[in-house]
């Protein structure tokens, strides 16, 4: 059997309107004009116009259509009388109301829509026969109130039904159920346990797609869901097993999420996913699984597994998975032999692994080729060899940040098949020289928090397609900074030299330079042509230096028509900042 997976009126005029008709009529008329109470065949009496009389509408509300009546936000306290019967979408949310009586709610019986969203709403105020009579209404919002049960009872018309953040323990078979057009349901941030939910709560309810039931009590998840659901939010809730058979229905079942849980390999088996033909997210983190789970769907387009106890990933759990684009593994304690050479190799459509958080001490070899983003911050990865990388040329965001990688440990080549390389970031590790061989394709590098002390123009060269440039937090002084080290960075508009050791401005900066950090340094002196090569900057940030009140020559900003901001608070004095006047905007010029 083939299962086919779903794709991812005019105001009425007043009686105002016809008192000014008459008596412009009347006005034209020859000779006095008759009294008003005079009977004429020639005008109409005020209560015979031919148009409708006006439309009663509640005091305070506002009834801009015939069929719609707006009572939200005036902290009602009681239901307002005076609803037009005709009413079709009534709006009440955002106010005190405690109860629903029976006698108001029965007259409306052409509702489609009640909005009831945040009052103060109990069950005892919900009687049992409220909508009853509400034949038509097809949407229902009830969250934020204080209801302790579901209604009974709910219209077979309804088609969206909020009960979400309530103080919901139990729901009924008709609550939800023999409602064939009913297709989404929210129940989150209520109370419900597992028997609170009877057996048949959907019984006869065969369209619903959407279903969440996050933020409950539900131990297990629930058997008998409807067969429809394309989405079931499980998340946050105290779930440890999904019994066998529970998901064996939900063929069009595309997002599963059920993060957030006590799940263990315990609660799961090879057949747990294996009929959701059609799922192609499920997102299992913040669980306790210790392995990949078996029989994952061959759909899957995302797998979330961050924040589990996994230690190994086998290939057999994976294989099959050739759709799966997004893999999220971190946080779990994955070590040196967490990902055997190649347990990756079946996933050929990855697009982003992410392995954040672990203990790995060497990048995972054997990586499916056409992988386009690898994040692997805060391992302890020591060492990237000449073919640690060779496998995935199609690279465009490589994080290694806060790991153990030492300059004399990464190879002169290791970055040389990265050809479409666009990110970069090496942050928080122990390097004193900038890597040899970056690829030409960079828009961006990070390389704050190492220990550089030095910076050479090689390391650098051709580099004309790099835009943001981060260098802050290292020991780099003015005089270890060689000559035309920016000479090649064409096209850098953002450089971050923040926390340094420098004592006054680097001369020669990149002329295209729109943002420059030079915060936390030593700087107290800044001279006329500080930045005669960069008459493109907007933005200057010289705050907690060594600056004093005229440190900067009057001169210094001649020349850049787009400065906007020059901020120099935290300084020993208030600096005097004197902007040339095609200045748009006067900048921060402040003291400590």
């Amino acid at each position: 059997m083939v299962t086919r997976c779903p794709a991812w009126g005019h105001p009425e005029p007043s009686l105002n309107s016809q008192w000014l008709s008459l008596l412009l009529l009347l006005l034209l008329l020859p000779g006095p004009p008759p009294a008003l109470g005079m009977e004429d065949a020639s005008f109409p009496h005020l209560g015979e116009s031919s148009q409708p009389p006006p439309r009663a509408c509640p005091p305070r509300c506002s009834c801009p259509r015939a069929d719609t009546v707006d009572c939200a936000g005036l902290d009602l306290r009681v239901f307002p009388d005076n609803i037009t019967r005709a009413v079709q979408h009534l709006s009440l949310q955002n106010n005190q109301l405690q109860e629903l009586p029976y006698n108001e709610l029965s007259r409306l019986s052409g509702l489609r829509t009640l909005n009831l969203h945040n009052n103060r709403i109990s069950s005892e105020g919900l009687p049992d026969e409220a909508f009853e009579s509400l034949t038509q209404l097809q949407h229902i919002y009830v969250a934020h109130n204080k209801l302790s049960e579901a209604p009974q009872f709910l219209p077979r018309s309804l088609r969206v039904a909020d009960l979400a953040a309530n103080e919901v323990t139990e729901i009924f078979p008709l609550t939800f159920g023999e409602k064939p057009a009913l297709r989404s349901v929210y129940l989150h941030n209520n109370q419900l346990s597992n028997a609170g939910l009877p057996p048949d709560a959907f019984h006869g309810s065969q369209a619903v797609v959407t279903l969440s039931l996050s933020s409950n009590r539900l131990s297990y998840v629930p058997p008998s869901l409807p067969s429809s659901l394309e989405r079931l939010h499980l998340q946050n809730n105290l779930i440890s097993k999904v019994p066998r058979g529970a998901l064996s229905r939900q063929t069009h079942l595309r997002e599963l999420y059920l993060q957030y849980n006590q799940l263990t390999d315990r609660g799961l088996d090879a057949t747990t996913f294996s009929k959701l033909h059609c799922l192609e997210y499920l997102d299992l983190s913040h669980n306790q699984l210790a392995a990949v789970p078996a029989g994952l769907p061959r759909t899957l387009a995302v797998l979330h597994l961050g924040r589990n106890r996994i230690r190994r990933v086998e290939a057999a759990r994976l294989r099959g998975l050739r759709g799966l684009r997004y893999l999220l593994l971190q946080h779990n304690q994955l070590g040196a032999a967490g990902l055997p050479a190649g347990a990756l190799r079946p996933l050929r459509g990855l697009h982003t692994l992410h392995l954040y958080g672990n203990g790995l001490d060497r990048v995972p070899q054997a990586l499916p080729r056409r992988l386009r983003a690898l994040v692997l911050p805060h391992n302890r990865v020591t060492t990237l060899g000449a073919h640690d990388l060779a496998a995935t040329p199609r690279l465009a965001e490589l994080n290694l940040a806060y790991n153990r990688l030492a300059s004399a440990r990464v190879h002169r080549r290791a970055f040389h098949r990265l050809r479409a390389l666009c990110s970069l970031d090496l942050a928080g590790n122990q390097l004193t020289l900038l890597p040899s061989g970056l690829p030409a394709s960079l828009h961006t590098l990070r390389l704050q928090r190492n220990q550089l002390r030095a910076l050479e123009p090689e390391p650098l060269a051709g580099l004309d397609q790099l835009q943001e440039l981060c260098l802050a937090h290292n020991r780099l002084r003015v005089g270890d900074i060689g000559p035309g080290t920016w000479h090649e960075l064409q096209a850098l508009q953002v450089l971050d030299l923040s926390h340094n050791e420098l004592s006054f401005v680097p001369p020669d900066l990149p002329e295209a330079l729109e943002e420059l950090h030079l915060q936390g340094n030593r700087i107290s002196h800044v001279g006329p042509e500080a930045f005669l090569s960069t008459p493109r900057l907007r933005a200057l940030f010289l705050r907690a230096n060594r600056l004093h009140m005229t440190s900067i020559a009057p001169e210094a900003f001649l020349g850049l028509p787009h400065l906007r901001v020059v901020d120099t608070t935290g300084n020993p004095e208030p600096v005097l900042v004197q902007l040339p006047p095609t200045a748009p905007r006067r900048p921060r010029a402040e003291g400590p």
